[in-house]
């Protein structure tokens, strides 16, 4: 089974040894209409095999909870469901602040030559 490390080679099952540098997990939305293990191997084979032909899924990686391969959780996007759009300060208000933050930053400095 290529897609779990395991391929054949004049004849004869070779399982390569995983390099750590190059591991890389994806996080796979899950389908309650399909098992786990469906699920990411569909994945696996739509979007990572056509840009990493030498790719495999680690087996050893198994769910505590479902025994399935692939670590199960679970992601919620705060941003996307509790963020509030504040809208920019209006550019007048921006300029009048930083003339104001000038002109106290040109006074001390002149307090520090001694030109108060």
């Amino acid at each position: 089974e290529p897609l779990y490390g395991r391929f054949e080679v004049d004849g004869q099952t070779i399982e390569y040894k995983p390099d750590g540098d190059l591991r890389d997990f994806e996080n796979v939305a899950l389908d309650p209409s399909q098992p786990v293990n469906a699920t990411n191997e569909a994945y696996f084979k739509k979007e990572v095999l056509p840009h990493v032909p030498d790719a495999w899924i680690d087996a050893s990686k198994v769910d505590a909870l479902d025994g399935e391969i692939g670590i199960v959780g679970y992601e919620i996007p705060f941003n996307r469901h509790f963020y509030q759009y504040q809208p920019p300060r209006a550019l007048e208000e921006i300029d009048r602040d930083l003339d104001a933050v000038s002109s106290e930053i040109m006074q001390l400095l002149g307090s520090l030559k001694g030109e108060v």
